[in-house]
């Protein structure tokens, strides 16, 4: 017979409650309840559109795939520092180093596809350098940065994990969840009441003042609007 002591009972029955905290997935690390960030593989009519590349072939659709996801998994190794265990800088280092020659290529490509569709010399590589900007600065954001930071961390596991030459791929499977993280959507359980809020202001308009004072019909509007009673 094994006699247990109170001490080895507590110690166990604290094991147990932290045991579902020790191994949480990503979206533990923001949210009880995330938001649904899933979305469908693109096809290449639907990556084309969503990527800005209108007429883009199987080739450049591919390329495209793969710079896109490139350049958000940069944004999140930027933005995404404030939660370390996300590993956002880590991720994209290793992404780059281990998809390092599908990058070359996918550059060299879309480059191309910029020298065909605008003109080729300065025009087309002035072209292909403000479409770098501009899914750059499309990746950025505030409100949504929680299930950016989330979405990008998922996806880039996937990456540096995924076997070379298949960049793309991730991309098309996860560029979905990615860009519908960019819509600000919060805690499903308990709400969001740092984001949920409207502060309501008084009426500034020039009739509703008189030398820096709220003239008493527009203070009482303003009190009928946030239900403060006189």
């Amino acid at each position: 017979m094994t006699l247990r002591s109170p001490l080895s009972r507590v110690l166990a029955g604290f094991t147990l409650a932290i045991a579902p905290m020790i191994a949480q997935p990503a979206s533990a690390q923001f949210f009880w309840s995330p938001p649904d960030m899933s979305a469908p593989p693109l096809t290449d009519d639907a990556a084309a559109a969503a990527m800005g590349l209108p007429g883009a072939t199987a080739a450049e659709v591919k390329a495209g795939l793969a710079w896109n996801l490139r350049a958000a998994l940069n944004v999140a190794a930027l933005q995404c520092q404030f939660e370390p265990t996300l590993l956002a800088i880590s991720n994209y280092n290793a992404m780059i180093a281990h998809h390092d020659a599908e990058l070359d290529t996918a550059q060299t490509v879309l480059l191309g596809y910029f020298q065909r569709t605008v003109a080729r010399g300065k025009p087309g590589q002035s072209a292909s350098d403000m479409y770098n900007t501009r899914i750059y600065s499309g990746y950025s954001t505030v409100q949504a940065q929680k299930g950016f930071c989330q979405a990008t961390a998922e996806v880039g596991r996937q990456a540096i994990f995924a076997e070379r030459g298949t960049l793309n791929e991730v991309g098309r499977v996860g560029l979905g969840s990615i860009k519908k993280s960019l819509v600000a959507a919060g805690e499903q359980f308990y709400g969001t009441p740092g984001y949920d809020y409207v502060v309501a202001l008084p009426s500034f308009a020039p009739k509703c003042w008189k030398k820096g004072v709220l003239l008493p019909v527009c203070h009482q509007a303003w009190n009928d609007r946030t239900g403060v009673q006189p």
